[in-house]
């Protein structure tokens, strides 16, 4: 961990926002506060595919309500057994749910410090928990957020952020899409930070 830290650059504190705003649509539907903060926001005209998909994500807020996203997130990302989507780790890299990708999630959440909150229900290899969690490590400036992002989520969110990219709701995709060009986009930094430093391995 760092010893010394600065404030945190601008670049960092948009990286961790974008981690966090992809938690928050995930995990639940935007109510009419979020959903209309969503219809001010900006984007870049840069021509780039980040700007592109918030653009589209803009747009789809715009053109959205509260009660039609709650019933779209309920049937994408839940289910009465489970949505279009199934958001976990251990789905997509194992092929069943509470496998060994929540196991190892685990021993490394323990190791950072972290612990499950009571009420909170799902297992912790949720797309939603693990982009919480980068978000933290990216605001705390720890250094073990690199290693975190190369063993549980670029191995697999991106293809789930894929798979929400192709779902019939245009507000659901679109985050898909954007969380799919932002993992695109986390996994050159980090890789080429992590060109520079030891492989560090989370280890008591």
């Amino acid at each position: 961990m760092n010893d010394a830290k600065g404030p945190l650059s601008e670049m960092d504190a948009i990286r961790a926002d974008i981690y966090q705003l992809l938690a928050s649509l995930i995990r639940q539907p935007p109510d009419a506060e979020q959903l209309e903060w969503l219809t001010t926001l900006e984007s870049d005209a840069d021509g780039s595919q980040l700007a592109e998909c918030w653009s589209a994500l803009i747009q789809a807020a715009r053109t959205s309500t509260p009660e039609a996203l709650s019933r779209a997130h309920f049937n994408h990302l839940v289910g009465v057994i489970q949505g279009d989507i199934v958001p976990y780790a251990s789905f997509y890299l194992n092929g069943e749910l509470m496998d060994s990708a929540l196991v190892a999630l685990r021993r490394d959440l323990r190791l950072l410090g972290f612990e499950r909150r009571d009420a909170v229900h799902e297992p912790e290899d949720h797309l939603a928990a693990v982009c919480e969690v980068m978000a933290m490590l990216i605001t705390a400036q720890r250094d073990e957020q690199i290693d975190f992002f190369r063993q549980h989520i670029a191995p697999w969110a991106g293809r789930c952020f894929a798979d929400m990219g192709k779902l019939e709701s245009a507000f659901y995709a679109a985050i898909g899409q954007l969380g799919s060009a932002f993992i695109d986009s986390e996994r050159a930094s980090v890789e080429a930070q992590a060109a520079y430093r030891p492989v560090r391995i989370m280890a008591p």
